[in-house]
């Protein structure tokens, strides 16, 4: 099945319109989600809407509310929120261009694939994508769809061109201010050294395809075995409990990045953290 288009329209920049498509980069189905289910009879639950005092009440009597203060809220109807929607407007136009390393990583949002939409568009199409390129710039617009308005970053990627949702300053929180216990002096120059030399040896190409989700690969299986098998029951398996901390806060972060330089040989994307080294016992485990 071909992929559905998220945005048709036209890339203009001043004088030139590209009639281009947009596709979803990305993809929420391989995540997995539960539904809740009423035990006895098998059925998923469901849920009514309710007001407090007053019990169920009719869809057809809901309206949108804005929390102007605590329990106060005004009031919209929604022929009064359709009527501030912005229109959905067939062109992206690239308004200004800035340096690919100026927007802090934080504003990136959601990317998007944009191919030319026919073959008369992919002549302009391609020189706007090497002339990205060639720059070293990513050219910024606003896309108006589903009555919202999006600010956007397009930079090349590949041979086709790579459309970022941005969000808007009031989006973004500052860090600053969760960072200003932490100290500002320099650390030890041989420890700076040592951790500077486990990170050259980790150093490796990014492979995506390297890493998976246990988590979610651990859940799939389970609920592979649970299809499969008639019992209602939870299918449990022997557990470890994790080591226990050790009951000082004191590490040695000489020792450790010591020992963590010396263990070699292994993959480093597939290279497991070094433990610091206790001088207590750990308890016995226990099984599940």
């Amino acid at each position: 099945m071909a992929a559905r288009a998220y945005w048709q329209g036209q890339i203009r920049l001043a004088l030139v319109s590209i009639p281009v498509e947009i596709y979803a980069a990305t993809r929420s189905g391989a995540k997995i989600a539960f539904r809740q289910i009423y035990e006895p009879s098998g059925e998923p639950i469901k849920y009514e809407k309710t007001a407090a005092g007053v019990g169920p009440v009719d869809k057809d009597d809901i309206i949108s509310g804005y929390e102007i203060s605590k329990g106060n809220y005004v009031l919209l109807e929604d022929r009064e929120i359709e009527a501030v929607k912005i229109e959905s407007k067939k062109t992206l136009e690239l308004v200004q261009f800035v340096g690919a390393d100026e927007i802090d990583p934080l504003y990136f949002e959601k990317p998007y694939y944009v191919a030319p939409a026919d073959d008369l568009a992919e002549e302009a199409f391609v020189v706007l994508r090497e002339a990205l390129r060639q720059a070293g710039k990513i050219g910024l617009g606003q896309l108006s769809i589903r009555g919202s308005e999006k600010l956007v970053a397009l930079k090349p990627c590949g041979k086709g061109l790579l459309l970022e949702t941005l969000r808007y300053a009031d989006e973004v929180r500052k860090g600053q201010s969760f960072f200003t216990d932490v100290t500002s002096e320099q650390p030890r120059a041989d420890l700076l050294d040592l951790a500077a030399t486990l990170i050259k040896q980790r150093n490796a190409p990014f492979d995506p395809a390297e890493f998976h989700d246990r988590y979610a690969d651990a859940l799939r299986k389970l609920i592979d075995r649970k299809a499969k098998s008639k019992s209602k029951s939870a299918i449990l398996e022997d557990t470890e409990d994790p080591e226990p901390r050790s009951g000082s806060n004191v590490i040695d972060l000489m020792a450790a990045l010591k020992k963590s330089v010396g263990e070699t040989g292994r993959s480093p994307a597939k290279q497991a953290p070094a433990k610091t080294a206790t001088n207590k016992k750990p308890a016995a485990r226990k099984r599940a």
